[in-house]
């Protein structure tokens, strides 16, 4: 295991990577983090929350009901159809970094064939794309902002 200090929207974050997980992925926590803590106070990394999934990223209001659920990396199309369908997740948020093209309009176009409309309606579905070269200019661990040149946003 390796821990690696980020200094993310102002704030000393201080996260594991863990045998068998990529640098990427713990970036990609990294990022969301520092992109949704402004509008979710309450974010947390990596928080267990009692279900059959652990969420990277998650937000609650105060009746513990999940405003923000964030998924770095690889993600099955089951687990986000779950998580939508019996969690009450109210906005669920696909992290990847571009491998290629078209990736995440095929698993958009993925999504909107699998999943029924009334689970994925008014944009609560969203994957963001980081360029493939986050690594580079993330490379001092310091993100007070995430620009939007870094990233697309596909709504699901």
């Amino acid at each position: 295991m390796s821990l690696y200090d980020f200094e993310l929207a102002g704030e000393r974050v201080r996260l594991w990577k863990r045998v068998g997980e990529s640098y990427e992925h713990v970036l990609m926590k990294a990022l969301c983090y520092a992109m949704f803590v402004n509008d979710f106070p309450g974010l947390e990394i990596e928080r267990s929350v009692g279900l059959r999934y652990k969420p990277d990223l998650v937000a609650r209001n105060e009746n513990g009901r999940f405003i923000f659920w964030g998924e770095c990396g690889q993600t099955s199309v089951r687990k986000i159809a779950w998580l939508l369908k019996h969690a009450g997740v109210e906005r669920l948020v696909l992290f990847k970094i571009a491998t290629g093209q078209g990736r995440p309009i095929a698993l958009a176009n993925e999504l909107r064939d699998s999943i029924d409309e009334r689970y994925r309606a008014s944009g609560r579905v969203e994957i963001i794309s980081f360029i493939s070269d986050i690594v580079a200019r993330t490379i001092e661990r310091r993100i007070v902002r995430v620009p939007r040149s870094w990233y697309n946003r596909i709504t699901v």
